[in-house]
């Protein structure tokens, strides 16, 4: 009865976590769809540019920081960079949050 218990809980468990981690790989690939079709790549790069490996530097709430009030970050973090970053338009808070679930996989080094 234990073991029978035990193998239920543990099933149970499996798909939770199954489903969860299928849902934050749908938002990472959403989050790499809204890379590609915005114009963020204008100026910041993959594959050997700037944004390789923003996910090992930044936290997720950093990055969705600098996402949504690049003003208030290039402040807060002393940033020099010229020009400084600006949204050209808002993004809805869906496309933010997969965009933040993508580039926190960017860990590169």
């Amino acid at each position: 009865m234990k073991r029978v218990l035990i193998l239920a809980v543990s099933a149970v468990a499996f798909v939770v976590f199954a489903g969860t981690a299928s849902a934050q790989d749908a938002k990472v690939t959403k989050g790499k769809a809204v890379y590609a079709a915005s114009t963020c790549k204008m100026c910041h790069s993959i594959d050997g540019g700037s944004l390789d490996s923003v996910g090992a530097k930044l936290t997720p709430a950093e990055i969705k920081e600098w996402l949504t009030d690049p003003v208030a970050m290039t402040a807060k973090t002393k940033a020099d960079r010229k020009p400084a970053m600006k949204l050209t338009k808002p993004l809805p808070a869906e496309d933010v949050d997969a965009l933040v679930a993508y580039l926190s996989t960017l860990k590169k080094k």
